[in-house]
């Protein structure tokens, strides 16, 4: 058995409370088979709702998981648990009553913790959603991944779950999956390294109330004229 940290032990014990008929060490086995190394909170984002599906149903004699008595919604909440998600302490607070602000855009920031872009398209534990204009920025919304590992096309589900987003943020995308969200109408900007996704977004900000590129200026509503008078002053 792989060591554990204390953390990563209460949040295994957390989860196999939301799953019905299933113990602590059940539950344990499970998750042990499918990671190599330590067992700490970082680790345990790497484990899926199919991980968990497939591995009930195993037991089960279930080889897909497919007729797994447990119930879908029990998973769902255990991984959301075992990510973190249950603790709402670790997440950012949002003002909800911001999303309506007028001359605003919406932003997209993969994020795996806090307020931090540090999250890559295809894994990220979920997007933080903010309304903003070159003066304001708020955080409106925090929007979880867990069921995209459920979707026939996780990318497509991932982009579908941003799509009221004109912009978003990421560390890495790939070309497939950046297709997919230009496709929903979502601008992808990567930012390789882990930074504040405030300071990003103050950055994006700057580049509103001076000359944005055409890009920027289109998703902002300038007309054409604007636009070439932005690009030629740029």
């Amino acid at each position: 058995m792989p060591n554990i940290s204390r953390d990563a032990a209460l949040r295994i014990a957390m989860a196999a409370r939301a799953i019905p008929d299933i113990s602590v060490g059940q539950l344990l086995e499970i998750i042990a088979r499918r990671i190599d190394g330590d067992l700490d909170e970082e680790a345990l984002t790497t484990i899926t709702v199919t991980d968990l599906k497939t591995g009930f149903g195993s037991a089960d004699g279930e080889e897909d998981g497919e007729d797994i008595s447990m119930g879908l919604a029990n998973i769902k909440e255990a991984v959301r648990i075992l990510w973190g998600e249950a603790d709402e302490d670790n997440l950012p607070a949002i003002d909800a009553e911001a999303a309506s602000m007028p001359d605003s855009i919406r932003v997209a920031v993969a994020s795996n913790n806090g307020e931090i872009l540090n999250g890559h398209f295809g894994s990220c534990l979920r997007f933080l959603v903010y309304q903003m204009n070159a003066q304001e920025c708020h955080l409106i919304d925090v929007r979880s991944t867990v069921e995209a590992d459920m979707a026939e096309d996780r990318n497509a589900f991932r982009a579908n779950l941003i799509a009221d987003c004109q912009i978003m943020y990421v560390q890495s995308i790939g070309g497939p999956a950046a297709a997919k969200v230009v496709r929903t109408g979502i601008y992808p900007i990567k930012q390789k390294e882990s930074v504040d996704a405030r300071e990003v977004l103050t950055r994006l900000q700057e580049v509103m109330k001076k000359s944005p590129p055409p890009w920027l200026a289109k998703i902002l509503g300038a007309s054409a004229e604007d636009r070439i008078r932005f690009a030629q002053e740029a």
